[in-house]
């Protein structure tokens, strides 16, 4: 019983490294800037990365929109989750 505890707790724990380096490696391409070291930031500054990344999903919204060649579902949906801690945080 308690190794199944722990192999769950396991794979919960990988599965949140998964998504966060995701939307670490989807941020740092598209804006040029580290997630770890923006989620470190409050006030003004963090207000102007979030309003950077909010031009960066409209313009990903846009690619999808139009059916762009480059359109990423999955860099989109990785943006949006930065977004959503970098604005919860």
């Amino acid at each position: 019983m308690e190794i199944e505890k722990e192999a769950r707790a396991f794979r919960q724990a990988k599965a949140r490294r998964v998504v966060e380096a995701r939307q670490s490696a989807a941020f740092f391409l598209m804006s040029g800037i580290d997630l770890n070291d923006a989620l470190k930031t409050s006030g003004k500054e963090r207000a102007i990365i979030l309003t950077r990344l909010g031009r960066l999903i409209e313009r990903e919204r846009l690619k999808g929109v139009r059916r762009h060649w480059s359109y990423d579902l999955n860099r989109h949906i990785a943006l949006k989750q930065a977004y959503d801690r970098l604005k919860a945080g």
